[in-house]
């Protein structure tokens, strides 16, 4: 399973211009058959920039599920989910910490992958460490809630500039270890915002940072993808290594 998480800052790139078709161009050069997207703007209308998740999906071939987060009376903007493998169920999780704050959000969708149950949850954390304290904590329950036995990959952009920080810890404490990938700013990538975890961790047999020259003009944030093997039990003895 090749799966890779991407913040698309709704397809606004470095000039400065929304342009979805750059983004897309990106999302094939992944060459994965799972993407995790943010920011994903998919208002109606008809400009070039509208229904942003219609026309990646589209233009990729992949199957769009849509996890947004703020929902307005012309459409959705939030997390998505663009997928090769078969859709087996949808779930949504709210995380919004509260009043002045921008809503956020969960989306766990189960996915065939040859024949295994993977549970993939993309989510997107808030700028303030009181906003991610909360929201971890959601998101752990909300995980725990799920069959154990069933591999699970969580990613997304959590916003924990820390290596450190105590909202990191709680996640590595649970789901193991997470690489840490310089994935922002494209211009001076030092920050590891974007994450992928595996469970079990030993399913996860590469990880990268994809810097490709579009990736580099195409959003604020490079995209970062992985290399999960999953056998009939959900396991794999292998261990994890990180692709420079």
């Amino acid at each position: 399973m090749h799966i890779a998480s991407y913040n698309v800052h709704r397809c606004i790139g470095r000039d400065g211009r929304c342009d979805p078709a750059r983004v897309a161009r990106v999302i094939e050069e992944l060459e994965c058959d799972t993407v995790g997207l943010q920011e994903v703007d998919n208002r109606a209308g008809p400009g070039h920039d509208s229904m942003q998740l219609d026309f990646l999906a589209h233009v990729t071939g992949m199957r769009g599920v849509a996890g947004m987060t703020i929902i307005r009376h012309d459409g959705h903007y939030g997390n998505a989910l663009l997928t090769r493998r078969p859709v087996l169920d949808i779930r949504r999780h709210d995380l919004s910490y509260g009043r002045g704050r921008e809503p956020r959000g969960a989306l766990d969708v189960d996915l065939d992958v040859d024949g295994t149950v993977v549970r993939v949850v993309v989510t997107h954390f808030g700028l303030t460490t009181r906003e991610r304290r909360f929201q971890v904590e959601r998101l752990l329950r909300v995980l725990d809630d799920g069959p154990r036995g069933v591999p699970l990959v969580l990613l997304g952009d959590i916003n924990e500039w820390r290596t450190g920080g105590e909202n990191l810890r709680r996640l590595q404490a649970a789901l193991g270890r997470s690489p840490a990938c310089g994935t922002f700013p494209v211009w001076l990538p030092w920050l590891a915002l974007d994450r992928i975890w595996v469970r079990p961790g030993s399913a996860l047999r590469a990880l990268d940072v994809h810097r490709s020259p579009t990736a580099r003009v195409a959003s604020d944030h490079y995209p970062i993808r992985a290399l999960v093997s999953v056998t009939e039990d959900g396991a794999l003895a292998a261990e994890a290594r990180q692709v420079d």
